[in-house]
């Protein structure tokens, strides 16, 4: 099963190819634009079957093509479906995703034309999230559903994913004593810490004398992100995964995107969620399995070297992925899929299968 699951996730990254990149998912129904987060996820991922370089390549060049004058890379070009033509923007994961896909291009495929061509794009992308850190401490901060979560929940500030995201730019970019000093203000600084003993709260914002605005909920791509970029260490890494078996957070399938499920009435609660799949608990992004943050799971067994617990989660994720032909998400009491065809589901199932195969993160 699981090989099966490796080949047909293969000949859906094969379906989501088109001239112009990468798109989101297959089928009549499927996302036909190029994302720039769901576009680099996928191919970061397939990639490491050392095949799809030249979609690889294409999605690159159409996103840094669509730059804005600022330095944004767009969260989405939609020039080729029956819409009218636009590109959307509004997101500070799409330019990190961006950068990290232009460093693994060039070092998975051993040419950097493109990291040469679009230098500059690079150079005016890293400076435009300088300016989100407007606390002058290294942390950039976020407006509200301006990461993959563009719906659902409700978090700003300074949140994990983002932190995670622009630790490991600044890895790559060689900029260590800047990564050293986020580090520090992540995970030890009292009053910008976002860890809280068990895991990495999912946001933090300004401090009012005794009140923090900091969320409780477990935001799961966030934290695995933490663990495969090492901007946690490995006790951390250890009480992530272990707060993860506690919870049940990576059962039926792994795994649910947040947990607990925020439910109407929470202080967590807002208006705008009556008008997305979110506003039941385990639809959509509040606690429904999304299988390629499971990919990321099976990478952080793997870092932690817990090889067999990443086989029987690799197995799992063969099963809904079988199950639902790549679907967008799985509701957990259910079981049951929605949507079909999804590129990044694909493109981080071949980045654990090939991870587990070398028993080491191919990142």
């Amino acid at each position: 099963m699981i090989d099966e699951c490796y080949e047909k996730a293969k000949e859906v990254i094969r379906q989501c190819s088109t001239k112009h990149g990468l798109f989101a998912s297959a089928g009549k129904k499927g996302y036909n634009a190029i994302w720039a987060r769901d576009s680099m996820i996928s191919l970061i991922g397939a990639s490491s079957a050392n095949e799809f370089k030249e979609v690889f390549r294409q999605s690159l060049i159409t996103l840094a093509n669509n730059q804005s004058k600022k330095g944004q890379i767009p969260n989405a070009v939609d020039k080729w479906s029956e819409r009218k033509p636009h590109v959307d923007f509004a997101s500070i994961d799409s330019s990190l995703w961006y950068l990290i896909g232009h460093y693994v291009y060039s070092i998975r495929y051993d040419d950097y034309s493109l990291f040469k061509k679009y230098r500059k794009s690079i150079e005016k992308v890293l400076f435009w999230l300088s300016c989100w850190d407007m606390g002058e401490n290294g942390l950039l901060e976020q407006l509200p559903t301006t990461d993959w979560q563009d719906a659902f929940p409700h978090k700003y500030g300074q949140t994990i994913n983002t932190q995670a995201l622009y630790y490991k730019v600044l890895n790559l970019a060689g900029e260590k004593r800047e990564a050293n000093k986020l580090k520090f203000m992540v995970n030890d600084h009292e009053g910008t810490k976002l860890w809280n003993n068990n895991f990495y709260a999912p946001y933090r914002w300004k401090n009012h004398n005794k009140y923090k605005e900091i969320g409780e909920w477990f935001d799961s791509l966030g934290n695995l992100l933490a663990i495969v970029f090492d901007l946690a260490d490995k006790s951390r890494a250890e009480k992530i995964i272990s707060y993860i078996e506690k919870n049940k957070i990576n059962k039926p399938y792994p795994i649910k995107a947040i947990y607990p499920p925020i439910k109407k009435g929470s202080k967590y609660w807002q208006d705008y969620f009556e008008d997305c799949d979110a506003k039941e608990p385990y639809h959509y992004l509040n606690g429904g399995i999304w299988t390629y943050i499971g990919g990321f799971y099976v990478l952080s067994l793997i870092k932690l070297k817990k090889f067999k617990k990443a086989e029987k989660e690799l197995k799992k994720l063969a099963e809904a992925n079988l199950k639902g032909d790549f679907p967008e998400w799985v509701n957990p009491p259910t079981k049951e899929p929605h949507g079909r065809l999804q590129a990044w589901n694909a493109g981080m199932y071949i980045l654990a299968h090939e991870s587990l195969k070398k028993k080491k993160v191919l990142f």
